[in-house]
């Protein structure tokens, strides 16, 4: 899948393919034009992907080669025993979660999953938990309290489900009371926006003592598409909607909304799974290192207080 914005790269890799093509075969020397393409397209890369706007961060986010949580998860702990159930109505497929092993250290992963086709996009409600989904995660979340684990969250989700029975079974006091479970939570929460950030839906497995966001990502109150057919009644605008939401990561940490960003490979994380994961996992024992000497007093008063100051004004008297 190719991008827009991708286009000149992809035009200079064909250009690429035809000159190994006839350097193959042998009748014509191509390899300072092949060198010469490989370099142009170095450039392009490093030109395209460092400028890149808020709307094509979002594209990139979505991308259906991207790695999903599941992913991470099995590649930083493959012994991953997944948990089901919110013990009330049903197991959301959208919301998973379980313990596992990173390097000796146990923790409880929690995180929304996408699907890669057509039928896994509808078995995992194409990663919009329930309220059942999200009773589910505060569930695993105080199962891990109880034994002194922490909480890894992988959030990438285009929203909380919308549906009219997920309003029925208490959508929004289901997320509300996980932000407020979550806020005094014992044990150290790390929660990494590994995709899409949407609104409630990603708040809800949202509120950590560090809060990551991949390079490619974004965290916002509402979609781009969705801003924009409210203010112009069309989605035609979603660039613009994009810019004005200030959903990127370098955004959200000028802000001071999150803690950190982690760098994915040139042109997102898509183009190098295995070095992805490994980055997220060198980033996570990095984060847990920092946080597991604390007192639970002052892991929960921190926490309270990051939250607390955000979006805060001060008016100086004149």
């Amino acid at each position: 899948m190719t991008f827009d914005f991708e286009k000149p790269i992809q035009e200079l890799m064909d250009q690429l393919e035809k000159a190994k093509e006839t350097h193959s075969k042998g009748k014509i020397d191509m390899g300072d034009t092949m060198s010469s393409l490989e370099q142009k397209i170095e450039e392009t890369k490093k030109s395209i992907y460092g400028n890149l706007t808020g709307w094509q961060k979002v594209q990139i986010s979505r991308h259906p080669e991207r790695p999903y949580a599941l992913d991470y998860i099995m590649g930083m702990a493959p012994d991953f025993i997944e948990l089901h159930g919110d013990r009330n109505v049903k197991d959301d497929k959208a919301m998973i979660g379980g313990f596992g092993t990173v390097d000796g250290q146990s923790y409880m992963f929690i995180g929304q999953q996408k699907g890669r086709n057509t039928k896994e996009r509808q078995y995992r409600n194409f990663g919009m938990p329930n309220p059942e989904g999200y009773r589910k995660a505060l569930r695993l979340m105080k199962l891990a309290e109880k034994f002194n684990r922490p909480v890894i969250t992988l959030i990438d989700t285009p929203g909380a489900s919308p549906g009219l029975e997920a309003e029925e079974r208490g959508q929004g006091e289901a997320i509300a009371k996980n932000l407020m479970e979550m806020a005094v939570l014992k044990v150290p929460i790390i929660c990494i926006i590994i995709g899409e950030g949407a609104s409630g839906g990603a708040l809800g497995i949202g509120v950590g003592d560090k809060v990551m966001m991949m390079e490619n990502t974004w965290y916002s109150v509402i979609s781009p598409e969705s801003c924009s057919s409210i203010l112009w009644r069309t989605w035609e605008y979603k660039e613009k909607a994009a810019d004005a939401l200030k959903l990127t990561a370098n955004d959200m940490f000028k802000n001071g909304l999150i803690d950190g960003i982690i760098e994915e490979p040139l042109g997102g994380a898509h183009n190098d799974i295995e070095k992805t994961i490994a980055t997220v996992k060198k980033e996570i024992k990095k984060l847990y290192k920092g946080l597991k000497d604390k007192t639970t007093d002052v892991l929960i008063n921190e926490r309270i207080e990051k939250f607390s100051q955000m979006g805060v004004v001060r008016e100086l008297e004149a």
